[in-house]
């Protein structure tokens, strides 16, 4: 996935490092790096959840590293779209999106039958995450 830079470059999707206060490393955020000139804009679909996990970390954070893609589905797929090839390709990432929501619903159905509303919550949280990336 990509798109174009201000700056008239290709910027490539990619997951990368993000650093809040010089002390937290948020790993494996979907951000996209221009070829060109370096900036990074972090994925739309995901910088109002990285703002709230920052929020949550408050002013004088203490030192320590968090995983994004084990907060956000979107992120885990593109962590997992990324062990199966080198780079992100639109064709492998829309692939395990579907599965994922494959996965998710068989979940979902599952959590409705036995009547577990607060799992059925969350997977209902986790599918919205993943079908808000074709919106943007």
């Amino acid at each position: 996935m990509s798109k174009h830079c201000s700056c008239g470059s290709v910027m490539k999707l990619m997951l990368r490092t993000v650093i809040f206060a010089k002390k937290v490393n948020i790993n494996n955020v979907p951000v996209y790096n221009c070829e060109g000139c370096g900036r990074n804009d972090v994925f739309p679909g995901v910088k109002e959840d990285v703002g709230k996990l920052v929020g949550q970390l408050g002013a004088a954070p203490i030192a320590k590293s968090i995983s994004f893609d084990e907060m956000h589905e979107w992120a885990s797929v593109l962590s997992q779209a990324k062990l199966r090839s080198e780079s992100l390709q639109e064709t492998m990432i829309a692939s395990a999106t579907e599965e994922r929501i494959n996965e998710l619903l068989d979940l979902l159905l599952l959590a409705t039958s036995i009547g577990d509303d607060v799992w059925k919550m969350e997977i209902e949280s986790r599918l919205s995450q993943l079908s808000a990336q074709y919106i943007l």
